[in-house]
């Protein structure tokens, strides 16, 4: 029961992770402009992986997507990336979580069949989040970066100083659902060791003797059987070869002998 209940709560919430993955992603508040110093608050512009959008004060908003590929800058493309693979995993990471529970029966699979897949799913599930959670820190070191710069060229007087841009909801959206889908892997890992059989998880098996002071071994042993193959090699006290004649037999002593 433990079994199916953890990887019933790892599935829901590694499938909470990949919906907020691909809500984060196709978001358009990535970055957001900064009002604090800015006197014409008219108009508001902010950003996101795919478009830039301006919304004006009367509420019209108006959204241009990126045109181009070449234009923009490599960690903007990588971030771009990072996203778009954490989907990819985590949707594949619930086909196969789907196959691979234990509630749901298919033909005749197996327990250890399911105990793979399981393991499978959390793999991905694990690096989907990730990415995930990779491609938004990237991001946010990117505004960071932008944003003080843009702040000492602010202080220093210079012309035709760019807007300043701050963490968008997207950012948040992103490393909330990174943590989802990293933690429902975890839990997904943890439920495939419950679904092993445990007759697969020996491999030998010992056998103890049944009678007293008996041991059996499984190098080569030498069988003692009480008595000796060859007659002349057992001698002892009163015993002697009897004695041969010409034509090769032997003559035993009569009870005449020893009188």
């Amino acid at each position: 029961m433990s079994t199916t209940l953890c990887q019933v709560m790892g599935f829901l919430v590694s499938s909470l992770g990949v919906g907020g993955t691909i809500m984060a992603t196709a978001m358009d508040t990535w970055s957001t402009q900064d009002l604090y110093e800015n006197l014409v608050t008219a108009v508001f512009q902010y950003q996101g992986l795919w478009r830039s959008c301006v919304r004006q004060s009367s509420g019209f908003t108006e959204c241009r997507p990126y045109f181009t590929i070449l234009g923009l800058p490599a960690m903007f493309q990588a971030v771009r990336a990072l996203m778009i693979v954490g989907i990819v995993l985590g949707i594949l990471g619930l086909l196969v979580c789907v196959f691979a529970m234990k509630c749901i029966r298919i033909g005749s699979m197996e327990d250890t069949a399911k105990a793979n897949m399981t393991l499978t799913s959390g793999i991905m599930f694990i690096v989907a989040g990730l990415c995930a959670i990779t491609g938004v820190s990237v991001f946010a070191n990117m505004l960071v970066t932008n944003f003080w710069m843009s702040t000492t060229n602010m202080y220093q007087g210079m012309q035709n100083v760019q807007n300043r841009y701050t963490f968008g909801s997207a950012l948040f959206v992103g490393w909330v659902a990174g943590g989802l889908a990293l933690v429902g892997g975890i839990m997904m890992c943890l439920a495939c060791r419950g679904l092993i059989p445990e007759e697969s998880r020996y491999k030998a098996v010992s056998y103890n003797a049944s009678g007293r002071n008996i041991s059996y071994r499984t190098g080569p042993y030498k069988v003692g059987s009480g008595y000796e193959a060859d007659p002349k090699t057992r001698k002892g006290t009163g015993y002697e070869e009897a004695p041969r004649s010409e034509d090769g037999r032997r003559s035993y002593p009569s009870k005449y002998d020893y009188v």
